[in-house]
């Protein structure tokens, strides 16, 4: 087995990576398919901690533009995330990883606290770590609770999980011309204001120097090759 370029990541899914055909709701055919990209980049030897959103099951946007309170449609969706952390658990586990989900909101039921120190050592045990519910506040996104995690749990990068293969100028499918970026500083893209990652998310990243990747989830062993030491994606870091 070679040499990782990472030995600890945090990578971060959209809810819609569990979506069935019509982007709603949870698949299990696609749960399984989840579980087998994050079996090929936990056999060869990485500790992974992953957070997962809700865009599947709950949009709080969809709430507040209705007149619900902002805090209640975001606890709302924190929620949601932990149906989508025991769906993805599930998947794990059926195909031999051992598996924690821990939740920002208590549900000592279903799912551990998140403990920070715990969730180091399921990680340093083999354990894959789940952690569901957003930061446990309103007003912050999974994309924060990401960054929030990434460097609490000192993972060495934040895998951003899209259906892009990067980020571009403009919308790609739009716009052919678009420009690709195989990478930039954590400035260039908040002065960019690209809305591939919220800006509390890119600037936490920032202010603790974790290098953040955004690639296509879904194509080839994009992960896989990106822990192998090959280019993938976009790199944002702080040169």
């Amino acid at each position: 087995m070679g040499e990782n370029r990472y030995d600890r990541i945090l990578l971060k899914l959209s809810g819609e990576a569990l979506a069935g055909p019509d982007g709603y709701g949870i698949d299990p055919m696609r749960a399984a398919e989840v579980a087998e990209i994050v079996k090929d980049v936990y056999d060869l030897g990485v500790e992974i901690a992953m957070v997962i959103g809700a865009g599947n099951l709950w949009r709080g946007s969809v709430g507040t533009s209705e007149g619900m309170a902002r805090a209640t449609a975001d606890h709302m969706g924190m929620i949601a995330t932990v149906m989508n952390a025991l769906a993805l658990q599930d998947a794990l586990e059926r195909v031999g990883i051992v598996t924690r989900v821990q939740t920002a909101i208590e549900m000592r039921t279903v799912a551990e606290p998140f403990i920070r120190l715990r969730a180091i050592r399921h990680l340093e045990k083999g354990r894959v770590v789940i952690i569901a519910g957003g930061t446990g506040n309103p007003y912050f996104t999974t994309d924060s609770a990401g960054a929030l995690r990434a460097v609490e749990l000192d993972a060495e990068v934040l895998i951003k999980a899209t259906k892009v293969d990067a980020i571009y100028d403009d919308d790609p499918i739009k716009n052919p011309d678009a420009k690709r970026y195989d990478s930039l500083t954590y400035l260039d893209f908040l002065n960019m204001q690209l809305r591939v990652m919220d800006t509390t998310a890119v600037s936490l990243c920032m202010e603790n120097d974790m290098p953040i990747v955004v690639l296509d989830f879904w194509q080839d062993d994009s992960v896989k090759r990106l822990i192998q030491g090959e280019t993938v994606g976009t790199t944002i870091s702080a040169h």
